[in-house]
This record gives C-alpha cells, structure tokens and sequence, in this order.
C-alpha cells in the first residue's frame, strides 16, 4: 500500500468503541492529516496486520506502520501522539518507563476494551470530509 512520504497508517479495531474514539480524538487534532487509518475488520486492515506479523482475527493490538518501520501496543500510542506535534510531544516522556511495564498495561486494556467501553454492531465509518484518510 503506497502512502504519500510523512503519511503513516494506524490500523484500528473498527467495533470498538474506545478505538473508534480515539480515531475521532486523532482526527481532531492532527492537523497536518498525517495519519491514515484502516480498520482491522476490513481487508486493507486484515492485509497490513498480517504482513506485520499480527493475527486479524485475534486483534489485542493496533498497529502504527510508518515508512518501513511497524509499532504496536504502547510504543504505538507514544509515537503517535508525539506524532501529533506541539504539546504533544511531551508524550515521548512515557519512553522513560520500560516497556516492559508499558505494554502490559496496555494489553490489560486491550483485553477489557469490549467490557467496558463497549462494541459497535458495525466499522467506524468516517464523515464525507474525513473518508479520504480511511482506507
């Protein structure tokens, strides 16, 4: 999948109510549109987890792929936020902590997302204006 240079790609549990959330929370405030986004229930999102290692149909990650570089679970959300410019920068202070104590927060909560936050009976669907970061 060809994405222009300084774009990356998140690949997103589209049912999911707090991954859909945070794909509004990104779209909101990435400003430069430098995030794509594909939803992993979809077959460009089932083609980029499978070509990054992930199992689709067992989704306990999202994955970030910038350039030829693929993150998932915490290292994911810092860069992606840290991606976002300005205050948000100061995210990349959450390196500081090993991931080793990061991701496994991060899965506790990936492993709960349904439970609490809910589940959508379809995919995220993106507005008109929106539908050209979604692939």
């Amino acid at each position: 999948m060809n994405r222009p240079d300084g774009e990356a790609t998140i690949v997103f549990d589209g049912v999911c109510a707090l991954c859909s959330g945070w794909v509004e929370f990104l779209l909101k405030r990435d400003r430069r549109q430098r995030y794509r986004f594909a939803a992993m229930q979809t077959p460009a999102g089932r083609e980029l987890l499978q070509a990054n290692g992930l199992d689709p149909d067992d989704p306990l990650s999202f994955l970030l792929i910038e350039g030829d570089a693929a993150r998932t679970d915490s290292d994911a959300i810092v860069a992606i936020l840290t991606g976002l410019g300005g205050a948000w920068r100061a995210a990349a202070a959450l390196r500081l902590l090993p991931r080793a104590m990061r991701d496994p927060a991060y899965r506790w909560l990936a492993r709960n997302r349904y439970r609490w936050f809910g589940k959508k009976a379809a995919c995220y669907l993106p507005s008109a204006e929106q539908a050209h970061r979604f692939l």
